[in-house]
């Protein structure tokens, strides 16, 4: 997907946290210039013109899980900048929590992008290691962290 560098994006994304053991849900993506190995990135999508960060978080995990959000709460707004494929991007992401109505299954989870494309989701550890992708956003690492720890104390 070519990346539109002419302006900023606003973008709203959710933080699931497995109900069971310390591990949040993610979508993956293939390798770029800046990640050989592929990177992956929190649940959600972009802001549509006319609509609040609030109405798309629940309508991209609509259109791309067929889920329901559960208990939907407001995180914090964070900006992301980054290089993909050495263009450049910014984007003001709003950061909400919650769970998904039905989850996904522990393995072979997908969701279907705008554009029709499938991408894997999976369980990602709380604490992942080198062995596993980037996360991205980057400044949503703490939030994560905060969220997939609470959840997991209950």
């Amino acid at each position: 997907m070519p990346l539109d560098a002419s302006s900023i994006r606003v973008k709203a994304m959710l933080v699931v946290p497995h109900p069971e053991r310390p591990a949040h849900l993610m979508s993956t993506h293939g390798p770029t210039r800046e990640n050989p190995r592929g990177f992956h990135r929190l649940i959600g999508g972009s802001v549509e013109f006319g609509e609040t960060h609030r109405e798309a978080i629940v309508r991209e995990v609509e259109e791309e899980l067929g889920a329901r959000i559960t208990d939907l709460t407001y995180l914090d707004t964070i900006e992301s900048l980054f290089r993909y494929n050495g263009e450049a991007g910014h984007e003001i992401i709003a950061l909400y929590s919650g769970g998904l109505d039905p989850l996904p299954p522990e393995h072979g989870g997908t969701l279907t992008e705008s554009d029709g494309s499938v991408v894997p989701v999976v369980w990602r550890p709380l604490d992942a290691g080198k062995e596993f992708a980037p996360l991205y956003p980057v400044a949503a690492e703490p939030w994560v962290r905060s969220v997939v720890t609470r959840a997991t104390a209950r």
